[in-house]
């Protein structure tokens, strides 16, 4: 069936008469009678009495009673793909990565989607490995994360340094020192987040390469609860600074002199990347000038 064969069908019916349906729609009234041919060809079956005045069968009550809401579908997957096309909407699946997830997407996404209501945004938070296991699968269009183990799957944007500080109680035996290096944490009891984990893994390898051993640790299954648990005199952190500041009452952040710049933290892509409507790509866009100016 042709959309406009319906939409002529329904107006010789609202108007009563091929003629003033032919005014209405701007066609000529041969145009208009091919239409209900055509409809009637298409469905098998005769929907119009033609005589002094126009009578429907009943299968052409049963017809009409339906086009409505058919054309009012039609209307709406119209607009739907209108708007796509203008950039209005679309959806996202977006992967982030703590503390990103929590601290920075929810004042970019805000204003950014206020501006764009129609588009549809789903966040999944994990660590690296997890969201470029989902992005490979299809589960998520992008991710926020550190640098992937593998870059042959994927694209990585790097995007800005995720800054590393120490927390400590502010009673700790560190917290009086000018200058603290990797080595002073020797024998200390660190907190630590799971294996997989980037933030872990930066500190074990810079701990081994720059500090030694031994060192012990106490796993923490959430990065979020570090500075609780270091508040509560567990030990201490090695935490992203956006996450302790202000630090809780009774703790103290420092700078660990000899670790350097941060986690780096990227956009990650499939290399044959995911193609997207216009407003997600200015969601990509804004995304990508927020964060590099951090």
């Amino acid at each position: 069936m042709d959309i406009r064969t319906i939409k002529t069908f329904q107006t010789i019916i609202k108007l009563g008469s091929f003629h003033r349906a032919a005014e209405e729609l701007q066609y000529g009234q041969s145009t208009v009678t091919m239409h209900i041919q055509k409809l009637e060809g298409d469905l098998g079956v005769k929907l119009l009495e033609r005589g002094k005045k126009l009578k429907l069968t009943e299968a052409g009550r049963l017809f009409h009673q339906n086009a409505d809401l058919l054309l009012k579908d039609y209307d709406y997957l119209q607009s739907s793909m209108n708007e796509l096309i203008q950039g209005e909407a679309g959806n996202v699946r977006l992967g982030v990565m703590e503390p990103t997830a929590s601290y920075r997407l929810p004042q970019i996404l805000s204003p950014f989607l206020q501006q764009h209501p129609k588009l549809k945004v789903s966040i999944q938070i994990g660590n690296t490995f997890i969201l470029s296991q989902m992005l490979n699968e299809g589960l998520i269009d992008l991710a926020i994360c550190s640098t992937p183990e593998t870059g042959l799957e994927h694209t990585f944007e790097p995007l800005f340094n995720e800054r590393l500080a120490l927390l400590m109680p502010a009673s700790h035996r560190l917290a009086s020192m000018d200058l603290i290096f990797l080595r002073d944490l020797q024998h200390e009891n660190i907190l630590i987040t799971t294996s997989v984990c980037p933030y872990r893994q930066k500190l074990e390898s810079s701990l081994l390469e720059k500090g030694g051993s031994p060192y012990s640790g106490m796993e923490i299954g959430n990065m979020a609860a570090l500075k609780y648990y270091v508040q509560a005199g567990f030990g201490i952190a090695v935490v992203p600074v956006i996450t302790a500041v202000p630090s809780p009452p009774g703790t103290i952040l420092k700078t660990i002199h000899d670790l350097d710049s941060g986690l780096v933290t990227g956009m990650l892509r499939k290399q044959n990347g995911s193609h997207f409507s216009s407003a997600a790509e200015k969601l990509i866009a804004i995304l990508r000038k927020e964060l590099q100016t951090i």
